[in-house]
Formats: structure tokens, sequence, C-alpha cells
């Protein structure tokens, strides 16, 4: 029964696939009313978030937020579903990017870069980075993600399918700094990693507190612990949406000199540039999560972080 439920959901993904642009924005608007109005999913998490972090807005203000949030939610959902049979070429329209040569040119010099990035706008469609860099997966170059496995094995497999989409590989977190060498080595290539660094961070990690969107925060420090061990170029990706099934990356370089720079300075960077992203279009940013739902202080700065 259960393989059977998994067929015909495979099924109904790949059919809704299929549909044109046009009719998956269809029942993306219906979708975004069945959330926020019917199902109101984690209504209470967001409004609480929004008025938390955004002080200053009025609450017409943050309403207006919200309900953008949810529309641009919905169009992930259906946007990430049509990565099932998008063609190369329909991507590299929908999904464009500014200053590449950055990336390309740690890889002409054979070093490896670690991609700071978030949860803005469409992030599963930003692995197609590679129908625009010089460099094309396992010639020249190995792409990658981290990323978290999902509990559930099917849905797991599907999304590491759809992430491998445009060639790059997907590096479970528990592992992926054994993995990123390992890859390296065997191929003998460096390889572009991104890093969903806006999460809370793992157990063990050294806490790193910052003044983030009007909350002290714990940052993930792993990243930048991973690239100071490797060497990387470090570099953002900022994420604008233009308009509706359109988005556009521009890397910015954090810093091509990881090794002279200070402890937690890379960190500290990413943090700036995060909260101007999210700050000049806060719908983009998914504030369904509850991150501020173990508050820290200053005083727990580069204590490691438990259970």
């Amino acid at each position: 029964m259960k393989k059977l439920l998994h067929a015909i959901a495979l099924g109904l993904l790949h059919a809704c696939a299929l549909l044109p642009f046009w009719a998956l924005y269809r029942l993306s608007d219906l979708t975004y009313f069945l959330l926020y109005y019917v199902v109101r999913y984690r209504r209470k998490v967001v409004s609480g978030n929004l008025r938390d972090s955004f002080p200053e807005k009025t609450d017409q203000e943050r309403e207006q937020i919200a309900r953008k949030f949810y529309l641009n939610f919905s169009d992930y959902i259906f946007e990430t579903i049509k990565l099932l049979h998008i063609s190369d070429r329909q991507m590299a329209k929908r999904m464009t990017f500014d200053n590449v040569s950055l990336i390309d040119g740690y890889a002409g010099d054979g070093r490896s870069v670690a991609v700071y990035f978030s949860h803005c706008g469409n992030w599963e469609w930003a692995p197609s980075v590679t129908l625009h860099t010089a460099c094309r997966p396992d010639k020249g170059i190995i792409f990658g993600q981290v990323y978290r496995p999902l509990r559930d094995s099917w849905t797991d497999a599907l999304m590491l399918k759809l992430r491998s989409r445009f060639g790059s590989k997907s590096f479970p977190k528990n592992t992926v700094f054994r993995d990123i060498i390992r890859a390296c080595r065997n191929s003998g290539m460096p390889a572009v990693v991104g890093f969903m660094s806006d999460q809370h961070p793992s157990h063990g990690d050294l806490i790193h507190v910052v003044n983030f969107l009007n909350h002290p925060t714990a940052f993930i420090t792993g990243t930048e612990t991973l690239a100071r061990k490797l060497n990387m170029g470090v570099v953002y990706w900022d994420m604008y949406k233009p308009r509706r099934g359109h988005y556009h990356i521009v890397t910015r370089n954090i810093t091509d000199d990881i090794a002279s720079s200070e402890v937690f300075s890379v960190t500290d960077r990413y943090v700036e540039l995060l909260e101007t992203t999210i700050r000049r279009d806060p719908s983009l940013w998914l504030w369904t999560h509850k991150r501020w739902k173990h508050p820290v202080t200053f005083e727990d700065n580069e204590a490691p972080r438990h259970k």
C-alpha cells in the first residue's frame, strides 16, 4: 500500500510539473489562499517573527509582508515541483546570476569555494548556477550543496533527485567535511559548495551570538570552520525576485584570504549581508520557522551548543 501511494504521488507530481507556468501559478494562488486564510499554516509563528523583527513597522505593513510571504512560499512549492521537467534553457532564463566570474576565478586557481546562502526566494533553483559558470560539473570543478537528510526516505530521495537536476552533488551535513575532502582528492578538482547557514547551530558547534533582526541570535559557525580548514574562497549569494517566476542572484565576495581573517569575521559579514537581503524584501525569507525558540544572550558566545 505504501509503494502504491508513493507511485500515485509521484505520478501526480510529474503531471503537475508538466503544466505550463501560468497554470502552476493558478494552483499556487489557490494554495496561498488555503494556507493563509483556511488552514492558517503557522500564522502565529510568522506574525510573531515579523512583529519582533520589525517593531518599527505598523501592523498593516507587517500583514502585507506576511501575505506576500505566503504567496512566495506557495510559488516556491510549485516551482520546486517544476524541477522534474523544466528544461535547461527555460531555467537559465528564469534563474539568472551576476558575478559568477568570482567562482570561476577561484576554481581557475584550484581553490574550493564556500557559498553562504539562505532560505530566501527559491533556494532549490540555485543549483542551476552550473548553467552559467565557465566550469561544468565534473569537468574542472565539483558543484554541491550541504543538506539535512529528511526523516521520510521517499521524500528524501525525491529531493535529492531534484537537487541533482543540474549536476550538483548533495553532501549530508554530518559528514560534509570528510565527503568534500574525499571528492576533491578522488577527482583532483576543487569544489563549490553551498551552505544554508541561516538556521540554528548544530550540536557541538561553538555558539556565536550576533544582533540579527532585532534579536540576539546564535548563527551557524560550522560553515566558517570548514572553510578555514580547507582554505576556501568565501562568497555570498544575494537573492532577488524581479517578478513572479524569475529570480536573480548576485555573487558577493566575503573573503579571498580566510586564513588571515579574524575568527567569526566571515560569519559576521554573512549576517550583515543576509540582514540587508531580508530588509530589502522581507517576504522572500522563510518566516515559518521558530528561529528564536531557544533564546540566547551575548554571554553565551563561544560555548558549545548542546541539546
